[in-house]
């Protein structure tokens, strides 16, 4: 093996390696956050979190990828330790699908039409021709993303045989075949799987180089066995790595993705050693294909699967064990860790759910503070004056986390999300901030001992329960993305500016009759117009999810339509008029 043979191999390990995260960026763009909700919704069992962490690992092709973004869920305090034990042992089952993939390059040439035609140098320059195009031409990010995975799946193909043609004449050299014996010791062997996977922080990309070196001959059961037993444990240092300077529980994560690895070759490595002095199989010095190196993979993170499911508690219970509570974890736990933006699709679904539970604690403020309209509550009234600091530090945190998020390759959908997003936490801080002003008129209203007309009071409760029930509609179309709750919001919005409105006008004519004080008059004034904006930003919250359905439409265009045209809008103004009508007074 000379000089040339050395570059070549290095170079096709690189276009590998590439391929790999070529591949699996794609991937993972084109599946969206649609796998972040699933992992919401399918943790309840084990067994179904198994499946899910095989399906997600399947999907984005890197069991590490998973792992890491588990660390971060939890290190959020998103997800419970507990929950993500049966996903790590899904990734391990997941992993496995890159290497059946690459054993489509064992096909020899004396095989049949249809098998060649499953060899990957048959089918990749097409593929890479069509995602170059896709690449080249799509107007979509997402179609962009799946040329993307053809290209890198391409890449990965020729990688892999650059590094079979620069091994090849290995098979020739005495000192190869002495080297291959020697791997035959299986703790020797074992450490080299290890190192190898270390180095590289990927199982896929180790066991594609011993399917290469497998293509080359002199690579035999015995020998490969325990490499990919110690490549899966290896595998392991991208999770130790991304629990650096995390919380103890995300810590806990990598631990238990330790552990199940390492129990894993303790049971499995020395059965099997026993099991071949007991009954001396045959195929142990047999060459080994790069098909039989996906099987070996396969049967092993199968079989720990199997015989490790049963014990997850005690796994947890040695994990909590092994990694001790830090004085300083309080100071670890983060609103959002910036480890999701590796996967900015589970990030923008989880500043989603954030911006939600930040709304849900504003629509609180609002109920509570005008309660206290009628009946002043100082110890309600603090925990009002705290949640608004809360509301007001979820804005700063989401809004900063997004700026970071924008700045990754997203899709054309996540884009719009984003901007979205963005626009309704704006909406949502601000109406938080009349809620805290609702609450200061109350204040107000209680310290003057004030009160006021039967009117006036009619007049508010309308209004008040108008705005309570704009506010739950936009905060569960924004919640669902649900169009038809949208579209019923705005003729809403109407009505409570038109009540608005007439009831400014009413109080002005009680304020000339002397029904109502000057003091009285400005607090009444405000708390109209709080309650008028409020509506107002629960339109926004209702426009923006009606663009996310059409980015065409023009908010300003949209909001000043003729009306009168809308045959569906006239029949809800009317139907909302007739509950939450403000009479008009006489003068």
């Amino acid at each position: 093996m000379n000089i040339f043979s050395i570059l070549t191999l290095i170079g096709g390990l690189a276009f590998f390696l590439y391929g790999i995260s070529v591949m699996s960026s794609g991937l993972e763009k084109i599946a969206g956050s649609k796998l972040e909700r699933l992992l919401k919704k399918m943790t309840s069992s084990p067994l179904k979190g198994l499946l899910l962490g095989t399906g997600i690992t399947a999907v984005i092709q890197s069991s590490s990828a998973v792992t890491v973004m588990l660390i971060g869920l939890v290190n959020s305090g998103i997800m419970d330790l507990s929950q993500t034990i049966s996903i790590i042992f899904g990734t391990n089952i997941g992993t496995t699908v890159t290497a059946w993939l690459l054993s489509l390059t064992g096909i020899q040439e004396n095989a049949s039409f249809v098998l060649k035609l499953l060899k990957p140098e048959s089918f990749t320059p097409v593929l890479a021709f069509i995602g170059i195009c896709m690449i080249m031409s799509a107007k979509s990010i997402k179609n962009k993303s799946i040329g993307s995975v053809m290209v890198g799946f391409a890449v990965l193909m020729c990688g892999m045989d650059l590094m079979s043609d620069a091994m090849m004449p290995l098979s020739e050299q005495e000192s190869f075949r002495n080297t291959m014996v020697a791997f035959k010791n299986p703790v020797l062997g074992f450490l080299v799987g290890v190192i190898i996977t270390m180095l590289l922080q990927s199982s896929s990309a180790s066991v594609g180089i011993l399917q290469a070196l497998s293509l080359v001959g002199g690579v035999s059961w015995g020998v490969a066995i325990p490499i990919v037993m110690g490549q899966n444990l290896g595998t392991c240092i991208s999770a130790v790595l991304a629990s650096i300077g995390v919380g103890t529980n995300a810590k806990r994560v990598a631990g238990i993705h330790v552990i199940f690895n390492s129990l894993g070759a303790l049971i499995l490595l020395p059965s099997f050693y026993f099991l071949n002095w007991l009954f001396k199989f045959k195929f142990v010095d047999m060459d080994i294909s790069p098909a039989g190196v996906a099987l070996v993979h396969t049967l092993y993170n199968c079989l720990t699967v199997i015989l490790l499911f049963g014990f997850m508690k005690q796994i947890q219970t040695l994990a909590v064990k092994f990694v001790k509570e830090s004085k300083k974890d309080s100071e670890n736990k983060v609103f959002l860790d910036e480890r999701l933006l590796n996967t900015p699709s589970f990030a923008l679904e989880e500043c989603f759910n954030k911006t939600v539970n930040m709304a849900e604690i504003v629509q609180h403020n609002f109920v509570t503070s005008t309660k206290m309209l009628k009946s002043f509550h100082r110890k309600k009234a603090d925990e009002i004056v705290e949640n608004e600091i809360t509301i007001d530090n979820y804005e700063d945190q989401l809004n900063s986390y997004m700026l970071k998020l924008s700045a990754k390759e997203l899709t054309e959908e996540d884009n719009n999300r984003i901007s979205h997003l963005m626009l309704a936490i704006g909406d949502f801080e601000r109406m938080g901030d009349h809620a805290s002003h609702i609450l200061k008129l109350a204040d107000k209203l209680n310290e003057s001992d004030g009160k006021f007309s039967d009117e006036a009071i009619d007049e508010i409760k309308i209004l008040v329960n108008a705005v309570g029930e704009i506010f739950d509609m936009s905060l569960e179309c924004f919640k669902s993305n649900n169009l038809e709750l949208a579209q019923k919001i705005e003729p809403l919005e109407a009505v409570i500016k038109k009540g608005v409105r007439r009831a400014k006008n009413n109080h002005i004519i009680r304020l000339k009759a002397g029904q109502c004080s000057a003091e009285r008059s400005f607090i009444f004034s405000d708390l109209l117009n709080d309650l008028r904006r409020i509506a107002a930003h629960c339109g926004n919250i209702a426009t923006g999810v009606i663009q996310l359905y059409d980015s065409t439409i023009n908010k300003h265009e949209y909001n000043h339509r003729n009306k009168d045209e809308d045959l569906e809008f006239k029949n809800r103004y009317k139907d909302y008029k007739l509950r939450y009508k403000v009479v008009k007074r006489k003068e």
